[in-house]
């Protein structure tokens, strides 16, 4: 061992002699090394032939087992990296540098987009990308400039937008602490947004009641007073005052003019002793298009419980005895009725809609036991098909409870208000993916309680749809 030393220190010397004197790589050493020495030497030849820079060691402090495992390493490891002359020694780096520099797409500079470049880019194409950001992005992307914020402004972008599938429906809801205030669940980020819509009124209580192209309609707690408000963008109008004064409990649909919010809509509402309105935003007025048809059993009796479904120009509503729907085509101003019998030991059901498939979604009781169950209306016979239910394990936790359920949403996503006195539950179903989900408890910024959602509809978020 000690032989093996003084020839490392031979070798050193040598090489520091080189050093001094600027030379190009030595010429081979005699003696030879042993045999474990020569893949050191070999890699330091390697490398002086691409940077010339030599790597000096000091073998005088420590011992020759430890430097004769160093060499060793060196060799086994084939990537001996060596200092750059008058720099300092890489510092370490933080826990969130390092995990920066493992994501793909990370640089350490900032790439700088060339106008002469990109000022070609063309704007249909880049309007096609901007209407197929999520929503969230696209609020933070249009702070950037006037240019790009006025994009919600612009009819070519608005074709763009309705160009683009609609995703699964948003989620406007009231909380029962907070009447005035509504909150906005959003699915694909499981997250609550608090948005605040000013123009709303403030000493009065509004529900929102239906929707259709991203706008969302209120009507006042007293049922006189209707508003059409588009959540995201604070677009708003309070519609005028409707022709016939009916004080009585109303049911209210709406439908778009066409296939994009930029056509317009219509809203109709209609009471129990079937008298109805019908409003048209390109009008901003109310008309009554003629009376109920005498086929149509009056009183409707209609269900309140369940919003009004829309599928192309048509709006269904729920009614009982008998039990049925009526529906009214917004471009023909024809009712018609349709007698179904609900499925036995149901209650608390809703009609819902999913790709122009009519649903109904209710609570099965029988003895202490309730389950969620999803049916779907068959066209030709007329009756309701059970096609999927709650998971077995969740429906355990209401056996023996009076449990009530309040239908928040019925567009392909819906959601579901179950509570009882001993629980409050939120629960999202998916009508095409048969995924049922917990909605995670909604709690208003600086409040220290989850809120009980008192009512809500669904609604398709939309950029570009003006009230």
């Amino acid at each position: 061992m000690e032989e093996e030393l003084a020839m490392l220190r031979q070798l050193i010397a040598q090489l520091q002699d080189l050093f001094n004197l600027h030379a190009s790589p030595p010429p081979p050493l005699h003696p030879p090394l042993p045999l474990h020495h020569q893949p050191f030497l070999q890699l330091h030849h390697h490398r002086d032939e691409n940077h010339h820079r030599w790597c000096i060691l000091d073998i005088n402090d420590g011992s020759a087992d430890d430097y004769c495992d160093f060499v060793m390493a060196a060799g086994k490891s084939g990537s001996f990296k060596m200092l750059e002359p008058s720099k300092p020694p890489p510092s370490k780096k933080s826990r969130k540098e390092r995990i920066r520099g493992k994501l793909p797409g990370t640089t350490g500079t900032t790439e700088v987009m060339e106008p002469e470049i990109w000022k070609e880019f063309p704007e249909d194409l880049f309007e096609a990308v901007i209407a197929r950001l999520p929503i969230a992005t696209f609020f933070r992307f249009r702070t950037v400039c006037r240019k790009w914020n006025s994009l919600l402004d612009s009819q070519s972008f608005s074709q763009r937008c309705a160009q683009v599938p609609q995703a699964n429906p948003w989620f406007y809801t009231i909380t029962h602490e907070n009447v005035n205030s509504g909150a906005i669940y959003d699915p694909s980020l499981k997250k609550w947004h608090h948005p605040t819509i000013s123009s709303l009124p403030t000493k009065m209580i509004v529900l929102p009641v239906a929707s259709s192209g991203g706008l969302v309609c209120f009507i006042d707690i007293g049922h006189r007073n209707f508003y059409v408000c588009n959540p995201l963008t604070q677009s708003f109008k309070e519609l005028p005052a409707r022709s016939v004064k009916v004080w009585s409990r109303i049911a209210v649909g709406m439908t778009l003019n066409g296939n994009a919010s930029s056509g317009g809509y219509k809203i109709l509402w209609v009471c129990c002793d079937g008298e109805y309105e019908v409003y048209d935003s390109v009008e901003n007025s109310w008309t009554r298009p003629g009376s109920m048809p005498a086929n149509i059993k009056l009183p409707l009796s209609l269900n309140f419980r369940s919003q009004a479904v829309s599928i192309d120009d048509t709006v269904y509503f729920m009614r009982s005895d008998p039990e049925g729907i009526v529906s009214y085509n917004m471009v023909t101003g024809v009712w018609k009725q349709f007698i179904i019998p609900a499925p036995l030991h149901l209650s608390d059901h809703t009609l819902a809609e999913c790709s122009g498939r009519i649903m109904l979604v209710g609570l099965l009781t029988k003895n202490a036991a309730t389950c969620v169950c999803i049916w779907e209306l068959q066209k030709m016979t007329l009756l309701w098909k059970e096609v999927d239910r709650m998971p077995n394990i969740w429906c355990l936790e209401f056996y023996g409870k009076h449990v009530r359920m309040t239908c928040l949403g019925n567009k392909g996503l819906l959601m579901l208000s179950l509570r009882s006195r001993q629980m409050n539950r939120l629960v999202t179903y998916n009508v095409k993916s048969r995924e049922w989900l917990k909605v995670p408890g909604c709690l208003v910024p600086r409040g220290r309680k989850r809120q009980w959602i008192a009512c809500g509809t669904a609604f398709h978020p939309c950029l570009t749809a003006t009230a």
